[in-house]
């Protein structure tokens, strides 16, 4: 819940920047856009408004490339570092050097709890108002008294037709309303005050709030109220309501202008006065339209029926344009939401025509986790808790077998002289204090050999070789350094066994060269004619062990097997991974 509510404010964040592009282009273009243009644009925000709601799997589809957003995640950076061997000592794994640094999370993990526990508080609270205004409404509607009279049913069907509307408009009256409104999502409803009113009068309120039903603004005004209620505590939501009320109030007028004959005009403007400062009540009614407003509006609606002229096709390409560039810069909004989604911990999609599920939960221990073990002669797999073998979590340390192979295939490393010198930044483990070839590196597990050979091959080869790999969300907005740190890119232990048996075969990007140099240095023992070969990875956020990754394959007189381990909880480490799995291929008869 935490990670949903933190991508949900930061899609927020983003959208606003969208919005708050389109009100400064509103204001400084508004010559340029006529009056019903004006309030099409105000549909671009519920494009906006809404993208923080869609499914982050949804924006994840779009292929972007990498694109840069480390201010957007978490500030996460390797500090003070705890011995992860000693956790794998009890299962005699000391020839496993699995060296690992925590990661800082200062932020405190119940502020998330603060923030959503407000966020609702306000949701409730507003959604209370709404509903006792609703109630209000409620009221007026059963204190409504059908119009009958023949004239005015007369001039009801009249402005129909000249409107266009065919739908059956009830119209009646009240004592409680002080501006005509339309009313009713299934049952449309004219409430007109209660007394005389003109049938000249009441030409205009009917062209006025039958436009309104034409254009749908009652339902567009509930939208927004969603909104409102959704995203109470962003400013730029009530000043786009506000903007959104002024321009469906003069897009109406303007509709109505264009129906009514020029001598008319004045007549229909002085209608409006009858109505000023009559609408603060009905203001709040998510389920109304209606002709009155505020002092302020109604003079600029005023000014706007004095200045009216029929829209020229010059003035309309003008607002068309306007409104396709908007567009664009609500469609740019695609790719900052990419990013996003590239960090979710979504699932992997995974389809096999052999998959023996089975149930290993007794090697574990207590730990959550996941086994994925593929038969690389039989082509079966056989895969233990389901769901977490396609969830995709930080690959943490077993990335560095990729970072190697992508390091050798771009030259940054030399196949026959692997060494780098250790610049003398000292390091809590003694062992990354020394200058170190590829296989010392993967030994120890040194981070600071991988993550120079990452920074030489850069961000854009980096992606360009995940993404051939198809090495899980390939989201490298996490840093240069830090992404396969308990950070941005992510990887399920299912796409773990599929990479790894593409690695084995071959069937890469990569010389057979350069695969044959990274077995060599993945060789971990030999038994009975059996060879095991691997990498361990272990998460620790905020000095404490979280989780960890054993992942690697067995050569045997029987075939190939790939594995995949993955644990998580309270002292879990690459080194547990490692003793579970050596137990699961054991009694498995595999090593």
């Amino acid at each position: 819940m935490d990670t949903v509510f933190a991508h949900f404010i930061m899609a927020v964040l983003i959208s606003s920047i969208g919005i708050l592009l389109i009100l400064l282009a509103k204001i400084g273009l508004r010559k340029h856009i006529s009056t019903r243009w004006q309030y099409k644009l105000d549909l671009l925000f519920f494009v906006l408004l809404a993208m923080p709601l869609i499914p982050r799997h949804f924006f994840a589809h779009f292929n972007w490339g990498n694109w840069s957003a480390a201010t957007l995640l978490d500030n996460r950076t390797a500090t003070t570092a705890t011995a992860a061997e000693e956790a794998g000592q009890a299962y005699g794994m000391r020839w496993l050097q699995d060296f690992a640094v925590t990661v800082d999370r200062s932020a405190p993990g119940y502020l998330s709890t603060i923030f959503i526990g407000i966020w609702i508080i306000g949701m409730v609270t507003l959604l209370a108002i709404m509903l006792w205004h609703h109630r209000n409404l409620r009221l007026i509607k059963e204190s409504v008294n059908p119009i009958k009279d023949k004239e005015m049913l007369s001039l009801l069907s009249s402005c129909k037709a000249e409107v266009g509307v065919k739908s059956n408009i009830l119209l009646g009256s009240s004592i409680l309303v002080k501006t005509p409104m339309m009313v009713g999502f299934f049952k449309p409803l004219i409430i007109c005050p209660a007394g005389k009113i003109s049938l000249e009068h009441m030409r205009y309120v009917m062209l006025h709030e039958l436009t309104h039903h034409k254009n749908k603004d009652i339902k567009i005004n509930l939208i927004m109220t969603l909104f409102q209620l959704l995203y109470w505590f962003n400013p730029l939501v009530y000043i786009i309501s506000k903007h959104m009320h002024l321009d469906r109030e003069l897009a109406c007028d303007a509709s109505v202008l264009e129906i009514l004959p020029r001598r008319f005009h004045i007549d229909y403007g002085k209608t409006l006065l009858n109505f000023v400062n009559r609408q603060s009540s009905s203001r709040v009614f998510f389920s109304t339209a209606s002709m009155g407003g505020s002092k302020p509006q109604i003079i600029k609606r005023i000014k706007h029926i004095a200045s009216y002229a029929t829209e020229s096709v010059f003035s309309k390409a003008k607002s068309v344009c306007i409104f396709i560039l908007m567009g664009m810069v609500v469609f740019l909004q695609i790719p900052m939401m990419a990013v996003l989604a590239g960090t979710d911990d979504d699932s992997f999609s995974f389809q096999a025509d052999s998959v023996l599920y089975t149930d290993l939960s007794n090697f574990f221990r207590g730990f959550e986790g996941s086994f994925v073990l593929y038969d690389l002669e039989a082509g079966v797999y056989t895969i233990h808790n389901r769901d977490m073998s396609v969830t995709r979590v930080s690959p943490n340390s077993t990335y560095k077998i990729f970072s190697a192979l992508i390091a050798l295939d771009t030259g940054v490393l030399d196949r026959d002289n692997t060494v780098q010198t250790w610049d003398g930044t000292v390091h809590s483990f003694e062992a990354w204090n020394q200058n170190q070839n590829l296989a010392s590196a993967m030994q120890y597990s040194t981070n600071w050999y991988f993550q120079n050979m990452d920074v030489q091959i850069g961000v854009g080869e980096l992606y360009r070789y995940l993404s051939q790999l198809a090495y899980g969300n390939t989201n490298l907005s996490g840093g240069i350094t830090d992404f396969w740190i308990e950070s941005s890119l992510r990887i399920s232990p299912v796409e773990q066994v599929r990479v790894l048996r593409d690695f084995y075969q071959s069937n890469t990007i990569f010389e057979a060269a350069h695969i044959d140099t990274v077995k060599d240095v993945l060789r971990l023992s030999e038994n009975s004619g059996a060879v095991l070969s691997g990498k361990t990875g272990t998460g620790i956020v905020n000095g404490h062990f979280t989780n960890g990754w054993f992942i690697g394959y067995v050569e045997n007189a029987d075939g190939t097997f790939i594995f995949a381990t993955y644990i998580q909880g309270a002292d879990a480490g690459g080194s547990v991974a490692a003793g579970i799995t050596l137990e699961i291929l054991e009694d498995k008869g595999i090593f």
